[in-house]
């Protein structure tokens, strides 16, 4: 076979590799995680419903918009867990969870849900289950066209399988959180920008507030990027303000004075649902302040350097991925829904893989456990579907959650993989075209 066949027939391979790895994720998280899952929660004695992240947000919308009710209360929070756990939370029981599953979001963010709110919860449950799938899959082209990576079809198709064929897939699926639509809104305000739809930009970014934890980082970039250039850039700047400006005061004729209710409920989420971040995990609390505020401090000093560059440079590019990354690490949140964010730092990565030739051994090898660290979950989870069908589901069950061993390594490796590569390239490298496979 010629070397030139074998190069044509490479993106149809890997697209049949990640339908493979797809089914095996799929089988493993349907018929062994999710009932060891359920298992568990049945034997601890917690309360189950309809465990769905979206169920508080829409019913707080539903209220709001049709009968005028604050979403902030206690009543409302009251009817949410009967919702979300099948029951009222009892404060006189240890054995309850601690999550209250109050309406901890701007209130703004019932315009979104609007269309919903006329619905069954059944019906716009199974109808977000598919937006979930649809806007991470989307979000990959989008994260691919913003940082200039340009790839055939099969490698793009190949992306966007493998891209729902995570833990954070599977945990998005299940949950029905927003983190997924605020990186579809990210992804898009990144390719808005390089398309020179800096309006739309501006749009989008306000818009991905509503989850302020994970798209505010992005936003103080794209401030700062607009702020470089601001005779060409300034629409981007005005969009955002004027957006977010219309959506607080749309929010206020809804509910007056609900920001000082949301600023509460933000108080009280601290206290009862706030997880430590992916460093205080991995490091002692100190330590893991100090690494924090260096990271910061460090991403603001690249971030600063990077601002002149126009959306689709390479360092706009590793702007995005340094932006991603760092968020994962440091918010207090171990959810694995929001490592849908870890999209644009992986692609960078991989776009410009060609570097890595010049970024030294640790940098190398850095890379390679992020890739050891994917072909983890993939490899185990079919294993473990494949084992399913020959070992009792009791067994089986007991290695349930093997393939997200890897699931709080990857954020972490991925950052210094991003960090030892740009350090070895030194801060002002030239732009250029990112190297794509063919396809």
């Amino acid at each position: 076979m010629k070397l030139d066949s074998k190069g044509r027939k490479l993106p149809w391979l890997v697209l049949a590799a990640s339908l493979v790895a797809c089914f095996g994720v799929w089988h493993w998280a349907e018929t062994i995680l999710l009932p060891s899952n359920t298992l568990a929660a049945q034997t601890k004695g917690i309360p189950i419903g309809n465990n769905s992240d979206l169920y508080p947000r829409w019913l707080g919308a539903r209220e709001a918009l049709l009968r005028g009710r604050d979403p902030y209360s206690a009543e409302m929070t009251r009817e949410m867990q009967l919702g979300f756990y099948g029951r009222p939370l009892d404060p006189a029981n240890p054995s309850d969870p601690k999550d209250q599953v109050g309406f901890a979001y701007p209130l703004y963010v019932i315009f979104l849900l609007a269309p919903t709110v006329t619905l069954s919860f059944q019906t716009v449950l199974v109808m977000f289950q598919w937006l979930v799938l649809l806007s991470l899959a989307a979000s990959v082209p989008l994260w691919m066209y913003a940082i200039g990576f340009r790839a055939g079809p099969a490698f793009t198709l190949a992306g966007m399988v493998l891209a729902v064929s995570s833990s954070a897939a599977i945990s998005e699926y299940h949950l029905q959180n927003l983190a997924v639509l605020v990186v579809l809104m990210l992804a898009a305000a990144a390719a808005a920008a390089v398309r020179g739809w800096l309006a739309l930009s501006g749009l989008l970014l306000a818009l991905a507030t509503i989850k302020p934890q994970l798209a505010g980082v992005f936003i103080l970039f794209f401030i700062l990027w607009a702020t470089a250039d601001w005779a060409r850039r300034q629409r981007l700047f005005w969009s955002f303000s004027g957006s977010l400006l219309a959506l607080v005061l749309a929010a206020e004729k809804v509910s007056f004075g609900w920001l000082g209710r949301f600023l509460s409920a933000i108080r009280a989420y601290q206290s009862y649902a706030a997880d430590p971040s992916i460093l205080q995990v991995l490091l002692p609390a100190w330590l893991a302040r100090v690494v924090a505020a260096a990271l910061l401090s460090v991403l603001i000093v690249y971030c600063w350097r990077w601002r002149k560059f126009p959306a689709g440079a390479e360092q706009f590019g590793w702007a995005l991925a340094w932006v991603a990354a760092v968020t994962l690490v440091v918010i207090p949140k171990l959810a694995a829904y929001n490592q849908t964010l870890l999209v644009p730092a992986l692609l960078v990565l991989l776009a410009h893989r060609g570097m890595l030739e010049k970024s030294g051994v640790f940098a190398r090898a850095l890379a390679k456990g992020v890739l050891m660290c994917l072909m983890w979950q993939w490899t185990t989870a079919i294993v473990l579907s494949l084992g399913s069908y020959l070992v009792p589901a009791s067994r089986i069950r007991l290695a349930a959650g093997v393939p997200q061993y890897t699931l709080f390594a990857l954020p972490s490796i991925t950052l210094l993989a991003v960090v030892a590569v740009t350090f070895a390239l030194g801060p002002e490298f030239n732009p250029r075209t990112p190297a794509a496979p063919h396809g």
